[in-house]
């Protein structure tokens, strides 16, 4: 049975890490502070930090260690029970894991027919319009992808707003836009040119390049960019 929780309201704000894991960020926090996120509270005498910090110098402050401490041991410490032992194995097993793994290797725009290449798995076979965004670092790589709206057979509406917001969430520097044509129609529609025309110049303002703008079919695609009305 787990000890009477030391709330979070009562801690100093040294002893506040989620909170400056928000202000700060991740890389500020100590190890300490990172394993009293996972274990939420300590006991009644002991906030959750203050037994992080025990936890660790059981081990020597050496995370390796730790992932090596069975639940039992684990246990041992007053204020941590079965749920929060859990946690934290879990937690550094998934580091563990995460070190194992290779860094994936991201996807460079070099040309439309990249974008083409990523597109068609994703929505070259639908039956309805789908409207896609790429987010692009600043070496015009794919860190991220987003389907932005999904529609009948005939179109689909953006909103810019949210094209934009997950750009500055994943801090792309350029984005290339894309949908489906279900028709088999490689041509760009009146709306198709305009919802680009506003995107573009709402990216200008961001300082966030509209790099193209691909219309995907089963077989084929049409580049904007290619065709010089970007």
């Amino acid at each position: 049975m787990e000890a009477t929780n030391f709330p979070i309201t009562h801690w100093s704000e040294d002893d506040k890490p989620r909170e400056k894991m928000m202000l700060k960020g991740k890389s500020a926090l100590s190890d300490a502070e990172l394993v009293a996120i996972l274990i939420g509270s300590g006991s009644r005498n002991e906030s959750a930090v203050a037994l992080s910090k025990r936890i660790l110098a059981s081990v020597n402050n050496n995370l390796s260690s730790l992932g090596k401490q069975s639940l039992a041991q684990l246990m041992e410490f007053k204020g941590i029970g079965e749920a929060k032992a859990i946690t934290i194995a879990a937690a550094l097993e998934l580091g563990r894991r995460r070190k194992e793994e290779n860094p994936l290797e991201l996807v460079k725009v070099t040309s439309s027919k990249v974008i083409y290449e990523e597109m068609p798995p994703i929505i070259g076979e639908l039956a309805h319009e789908e409207f896609w965004v790429v987010y692009l670092n600043n070496a015009n790589k794919i860190i991220f992808k987003a389907q932005l709206s999904k529609g009948g057979i005939t179109g689909t509406v953006v909103d810019v707003r949210l094209v934009f917001k997950i750009a500055l969430e994943q801090n792309a520097v350029a984005i290339v836009l894309a949908h489906n044509h279900p028709s088999g129609k490689l041509q760009a529609s009146e709306a198709d040119i305009q919802v680009t025309k506003r995107i573009k110049n709402a990216g200008l303002q961001l300082d966030i390049s509209v790099l193209d703008h691909i219309i995907v079919t089963e077989h084929s695609y049409f580049s904007f960019a290619d065709e010089g009305i970007l």
